[in-house]
């Protein structure tokens, strides 16, 4: 399940895991969100709604380029620096390649689509 992250006209491109929540995740795309910096660490969104997490384990460490849902929170989190183990982090999927527009300073605009959609 292949997406793209338009941030700044700049294109990342992303796989999702074949699991209930990444299944989940892309039924809600096309979406456009505002990305908060959280914790100098991440940049997190609020979503429409809650994901399934069936299936899905406790926790998990998070790495550089990982796409993950806060389940506590119901938001979205995608990590531009490493992090320790995380209850209630589920992974959705990982960016491949160059992340860096997702280091730009302040809240960041993000168009997330299933990759080949207008």
């Amino acid at each position: 399940m292949n997406i793209q992250l338009t941030i700044n006209g700049q294109v990342l491109s992303a796989t999702l895991e074949d699991s209930a929540a990444g299944r989940d995740f892309l039924s809600l795309l096309p979406l456009t969100l505002d990305l908060e910096d959280y914790a100098a660490t991440e940049k997190i969104a609020q979503l429409p709604r809650k994901l399934s997490t069936a299936g899905a384990p406790t926790g998990i460490t998070p790495a550089i380029g990982d796409i993950t849902y806060y389940a506590p929170w119901g938001n979205l989190a995608i990590f531009y620096k490493g992090f320790g183990h995380s209850q209630g982090l589920v992974k959705l999927g990982r960016i491949e390649g160059d992340i860096q527009a997702l280091r730009g300073r302040g809240p960041l605009k993000a168009r997330i689509e299933a990759a080949g959609k207008d």
